[in-house]
Formats: structure tokens, C-alpha cells, sequence
């Protein structure tokens, strides 16, 4: 007999989290044994800030490029169907970490030099800002990057949860009148959106983790305080400890949080109400 994970869910107690809690508590302990920890943690904790930046930025980006590509591969022009699906396939093809150190060294180096040679007379005229290649900060160049390497990834998501929407509602929402873009936003986007949240949870944090890439271009994430802390005072174990904890902590506390988000659309859907 088959048994859904939502009832599966609601009967196991969570003892993975009790069990994770139990990990942080014994880390807990050692780091008030050891004072090491306590000034690696205090080093390290400005990271933090960096690290979810990058990783909601990041996101953000990737999920408005992802719904117009998903759009766009649904499209009735065959131009677009193919051009967002060649955008997919081969973004989906190269690794992030490639994407990472493309954007950076290779694609923005050559449009910051097509922009100063397309637009040189209104740069000597001062109608446009003269932009070198030093004006566009690591920081902004990994967002970009990845933001591009999510985006095929979310398309595929939306895609596939647009498609789940019964085409009896799109011809009932036709019927009563509402426009293409109406039974869009009203019928087809709120259930689909519903349906593709855990899977939007599980990549934003999946993002939280990638965002560690950054940490190749110096930018002063999580990873990087701690390659550079590490090198300096020769904590190699200590310091990758915290790393890891840090980084256990933002991702667990986020899967608590989209669980229970869940559960209250859930919640809400059996009542009626969304």
C-alpha cells in the first residue's frame, strides 16, 4: 500500500533534526572548551551578509529570467520556443564554476570594450558614463554569473509547472471572459507557483551552497574569511569546522522554514482559501 510523504511527514518525529541539533550542541561545547572558535566564528560571521547577498540577488535574477524563459519555450512562435531552448540546453551544459570564471575574465571584459567602442562619441561628449573594466566589481560579476547558471535550471521548473495546470481551467477562465494575460496571472500562475515551490525551496538552497564559488574571484564570503583565516594562522581543521557549521546552520534553518511554508499553503488549499 502506497503511503503519501505528507502523511509520512506528519507521523515520523524529526529525529534527523534532533540528531542535528545534537551536532551543533557538541560543537557548541567544544567551541566554549576551546577559545580558538569563538574568534574564528567572530572572524568568519561578517561572511554571513555576503553569502545570502550573492545567493537572494542571485536567485531573484535567476527565478524572472527562468519564468521568461519557461514562457518562451512555451510560446506558439517557434523562434522563441527554439531560441530559449538553445539558451537551456547549453547553459545546462557547462558547469557553474565555468560560467563563474567565463562572466568575469572573458564576457565582461569584451561588453565593457563593444560598449566604449559602440558608444565612444557620446562617452567623449560626457552623455554616457565612461565604464572600464575595474568599475564592475567581482561581486556583481558573480551575481550575474550565477544568476545565468540557475536560470536554465529554474526555466525547466517553471516550465514543467506551468505545463501541470489542466488546459480544462485555461478553457473555463476563456470562457468567463478573461484575457490570455488574466488567466495567466489569476488561474495558471498561482497553482503552478504552488506546485513548484519545494522545488524553488530546494534550489534557493542550493544557491545558498553554490554561492560558496564566489569565493575563487576573493570576494569576502564564508569560504573565502575562511580560506584566508586558515592560511593565516594555520587552523585548518578549526576553521573549516565553523565553515561548515555556519553554513549547516543557514541551509537547515531555511528547510525548517519552506516545511512549514508548505504545510501552511497546504493548510490553506484544504480550506478553500488559496
Amino acid at each position: 500500500m502506497m503511503i503519501s510523504n505528507t502523511n509520512n511527514d506528519k507521523q515520523d518525529k524529526p529525529y534527523w533534526l534532533y540528531a542535528m541539533m545534537l551536532l551543533v550542541l557538541l560543537f557548541v561545547g567544544l567551541a566554549i572548551a576551546d577559545g580558538r572558535y569563538e574568534l574564528i566564528f567572530y572572524t568568519l560571521i561578517a561572511g554571513i551578509g555576503v553569502t545570502l547577498q550573492v545567493a537572494i540577488i542571485s536567485f531573484f535574477l535567476s527565478c524572472s529570467v527562468g519564468l521568461l524563459l519557461a514562457l518562451a519555450s512555451l510560446s506558439k512562435h517557434q523562434w522563441l520556443r527554439q531560441s530559449a531552448r538553445f539558451y537551456i540546453e547549453l547553459i545546462r551544459g557547462v558547469p557553474a564554476l565555468v560560467i563563474l570564471l567565463y562572466i568575469t575574465f572573458a564576457a565582461t571584459p569584451a561588453l565593457v570594450e563593444l560598449y566604449q567602442t559602440i558608444f565612444a562619441s557620446f562617452i567623449e561628449q560626457g552623455f554616457l558614463p565612461d565604464i572600464q573594466i575595474r568599475d564592475i566589481s567581482n561581486l556583481v560579476r558573480a551575481v550575474i554569473a550565477l544568476a545565468i547558471a540557475y536560470s536554465a535550471f529554474l526555466a525547466e521548473v517553471f516550465r514543467a509547472g506551468l505545463q501541470s495546470i489542466e488546459r480544462s481551467q485555461v478553457e473555463a477562465a476563456q470562457a468567463l471572459g478573461l484575457s490570455r494575460w488574466l488567466t495567466f496571472r489569476l488561474v495558471i500562475w498561482p497553482q503552478a507557483f504552488k506546485r513548484v515551490l519545494p522545488v524553488l525551496g530546494n534550489d534557493f538552497i542550493a544557491m545558498i551552497k553554490d554561492s560558496s564559488l564566489v569565493s575563487v574571484l576573493g570576494v569576502n564570503d564564508i569560504t573565502q574569511l575562511g580560506k584566508l583565516y586558515a592560511s593565516a594562522s594555520f587552523l585548518t581543521v578549526e576553521t573549516y569546522n565553523v565553515v561548515a557549521v555556519l553554513y549547516l546552520i543557514l541551509t537547515i534553518g531555511l528547510s525548517l522554514m519552506l516545511r512549514r511554508l508548505e504545510r501552511h499553503l497546504q493548510t490553506k488549499d484544504k480550506s478553500g482559501l488559496f
